[in-house]
């Protein structure tokens, strides 16, 4: 097992590590929309989106690998009405790339962020 921290993303808030490596599998922890230079929440959904984005890929950039080698994604958000505006970003984000995927709604996340996702990317596919 090899862990792996970038300053690109913010500390995590908890006894975690940024991402995991097990096997030929990456298990990125949940990443909140964190600002990883000022250690601070983005004001509003479509920032907290963007950032949350931005702190995935610079995770997987540090692990060797890209968005295209994601293979699940779980979306944690405080509000399912939200859904809509998150789907957009997220297909900003991952373009023609279709992980396999689970929301859920109606959560009280950490920081009181309005959106929380943790991938899975393999090495092996691409």
């Amino acid at each position: 097992m090899k862990t792996f921290y970038t300053k690109n993303a913010p500390e995590p808030v908890g006894a975690y590590s940024q991402a995991v490596k097990a096997g030929d599998l990456l298990f990125v922890s949940g990443q909140l929309g964190i600002d990883p230079a000022s250690g601070e929440l983005e004001k509003d959904l479509e920032s907290q989106c963007a950032r949350v984005f931005s702190n995935i890929e610079a995770i997987l950039t540090e692990a060797g690998l890209s968005k295209q080698n994601v293979a699940k994604v779980t979306v944690y958000m405080s509000n399912m009405d939200d859904f809509a505006k998150v789907n957009k970003n997220y297909l900003e984000f991952f373009g023609e790339h279709k992980p396999a995927r689970a929301a859920i709604g109606g959560l009280t996340l950490p920081l009181n962020g309005l959106l929380e996702i943790e991938v899975v990317a393999s090495y092996t596919f691409s």
